[in-house]
């Protein structure tokens, strides 16, 4: 070759790789290891592109079944080599899409991520830098590559100056590429089998193109007697599940998949398997884990995959945040391989796949409640949380799933709201009972019940907070069974009045306690003790607000409380034909009262036991 010939065979990266080349080895990715995926994407790529010609009738004698990708580290030399049997280039596609980097306006870009920590991670997503990354752990790359045109195989290689030089009498008989990279001493680790491993299936299990790893010098083991040698098996799975229809896959295929990708051993809940056509076009499966809300982290994972190659896994503006504990994979070939964190929380395509996820979600949670209630039923106690979460947050949603919302009764039935409302149209309309605690309510909870009245056990933080949702939504009341008398349990007697009873419990109730009289049908219960919803409600919103770290008032505002003295009960009858007020026997019936609101103080228990003893004593005597 003569010396002229070989000085137009060389030359510089036609970019300023004074700032290029020191942005690559720093700032093209967060993590060094994205590299391999790079590479081995244009490997899945080029092959790709070869079976597309053969389906157009271009490329002729083409074996589909033979394409692969081989992953090959040599320590000895200090290689790693990535190689296809795909397109392969031709010299002038060499000098077009290696040797140029078609930067817009990259200077400007470049000179911007200079100067910012942790911002230049979506470099790549603006210019096709993906064979470069290369250089991140390599002092040196080759290349070299064999089109399917038929032309020589041409060889390329370049040093971390961005010094590079074409040899066009390289040598390679079958088609597709090789890319060799020279690993630096910083960065040996990618030469170990076990990093390798870790790094491909983290971003290629799922590529669809078989991978096959090879480590030089690595002895096979030698097969038993009377066993065939084992064929080399591909690292990767071509056909993930998430590219099948539903109706191909089978429920323990489902679990298969979640327990490889997640590395949970527990059963999901449920899936759900989207294929999302035009306008939309991206696949996914997602599952509900089976989570312990007292153990367990509750921030699910989202694997985002570009046609099957994995991109992120904190890819957070893909849900709304109360559907952020669901698991799944979402493949979505519209979005660029390194997707920004700022093109995700600004792209309006992005908005519509979340609504669309959403949507997909609500429609299972309807179409387990309507075909398959004895099994929603089960598990209502376990999703509960994340559904009323999801419907107080957004009322789309809300209306979307409302119809499935369901209340557990203190009997343990499970409800609808309408289911609720009919059944109780008669004795109270539009008015739910509920109860936060069915033990130390018990006995209103009995009295409710025994007159016909169903009574909902509400017994979560977010149980209480759907409740105002509920009451706006639907027009309803919800009321807790100690807030106030219902008309249900009032019975008939004579009005009854005693001034001194009512003086002795107001004193011990302070000025926020109003005592008054009532006949309830339950002449077993002396007196109940009812707090304001209003107020309840009130001075609990102020806890979450606190607890949210907002402004809010400091302590708890005083509630209103009514002491019901019960006129038909034989004992505030006794009580009251006493000449003297029995001070003990007030404490005790104000305290037993009292018990099932809040626990007591310590002068309160004290001066309480005193009297159960005292009183037991008296007994006994």
């Amino acid at each position: 070759m003569s010396e002229e010939n070989n000085k137009e065979m060389k030359g510089g990266i036609s970019v300023d790789t004074e700032h290029l080349f020191p942005i690559i080895k720093k700032w093209l990715y967060s993590e060094k290891e994205i590299f391999l995926r790079e590479i081995v994407s244009n490997a899945s790529d080029a092959v790709t592109k070869l079976k597309r010609l053969a389906s157009l009738g271009e490329a002729k004698d083409i074996n589909n079944g033979d394409f692969r990708i081989t992953v090959r580290a040599d320590k000895e030399a200090g290689t790693l080599t990535v190689s296809d049997n795909g397109i392969g280039m031709n010299e002038d596609e060499i000098r077009r899409y290696i040797c140029q980097i078609a930067l817009s306006g990259a200077l400007d870009f470049i000179n911007k991520y200079e100067g910012e920590n942790g911002g230049a991670d979506g470099i790549i997503g603006h210019f096709g830098l993906g064979f470069y990354s290369a250089f991140m752990v390599s002092d040196k790359v080759e290349l070299i590559s064999k089109s399917w045109d038929g032309s020589p195989a041409v060889g390329w290689e370049c040093n971390d100056d961005g010094e590079y030089e074409i040899l066009p009498d390289t040598e390679r008989e079958e088609r597709g590429t090789d890319v060799i990279m020279y690993i630096n001493e910083d960065e040996k680790e990618f030469l170990e089998e076990r990093r390798l491993s870790e790094v491909l299936n983290k971003y290629c299990a799922f590529v669809p193109v078989p991978i096959f790893l090879e480590i030089a010098g690595k002895e096979e083991p030698e097969p038993k007697e009377g066993e065939e040698k084992k064929e080399p098996e591909p690292i990767n799975d071509t056909h993930p599940l998430w590219q099948k229809q539903p109706s191909e896959c089978t429920d323990e295929e489902y679990e298969t998949f979640y327990h490889k990708v997640f590395t949970d051993f527990r059963e999901p809940f449920f899936h759900i398997h989207i294929n999302a056509d035009y306008p939309l076009n991206f696949k996914g499966i997602l599952y509900f884990p089976r989570i312990n809300t007292k153990t367990d982290a509750l921030e699910g994972q989202i694997k985002l995959y570009y046609n099957q190659i994995f991109v992120s896994d904190s890819i957070k503006e893909l849900l709304p945040d109360y559907l952020l504990m669901l698991r799944g994979v979402i493949d979505c070939p519209e979005l660029p391989l390194n997707v920004s964190r700022s093109y995700m929380q600004n792209s309006e395509y992005i908005k519509k796949m979340a609504a669309h996820i959403t949507k997909k979600v609500a429609d299972k949670i309807n179409s387990l409640f309507n075909t398959e209630r004895e099994k929603y039923e089960k598990l209502w106690d376990d999703i509960k949380l994340f559904v009323e979460f999801a419907a107080i947050r957004d009322r789309k949603f809300y209306d979307r799933v409302k119809d499935a919302l369901l209340f557990k009764l203190t009997d343990g039935r499970m409800q609808t709201v309408s289911e609720y409302l009919e059944a109780a149209k008669e004795k109270h309309e539009k008015t739910v009972y509920y109860v936060d605690d069915a033990v130390s309510k018990a006995q209103y909870v009995k009295m409710f019940t025994n007159e016909g009245i169903d009574v909902v056990l509400m017994d979560t933080f977010m149980d209480t907070q759907i409740v105002t949702t509920l009451e706006m939504n639907e027009g309803i009341k919800m009321i807790r069974v100690d807030a106030e008398l219902a008309d249900a349990l009032k019975g008939d007697g004579e009005q009854y009045e005693n001034e001194k009873l009512v003086e002795a419990f107001k004193k011990l109730g302070g000025e926020h306690l109003t005592v008054k009289f009532e006949n309830l049908r339950d002449e077993k219960t002396p007196a109940i003790l009812s707090i304001s919803e209003q107020s309840r409600r009130f001075n609990d919103m102020m806890k979450i607000y606190r607890m949210a770290g907002e402004d809010a008032p400091a302590g708890d505002l005083p509630t209103e409380q009514t002491l019901i003295l019960n006129a038909n009960s034989p004992l505030i009858k006794a009580l009251g034909a006493k000449e003297e007020v029995n001070e003990r026997a007030v404490r005790q019936i104000y305290y037993l009262a009292l018990i099932s609101q809040r626990p007591l103080t310590a002068d309160e228990m004290t001066a309480f036991m005193d009297d159960s003893y005292g009183m037991i004593g008296d007994e006994l005597k």
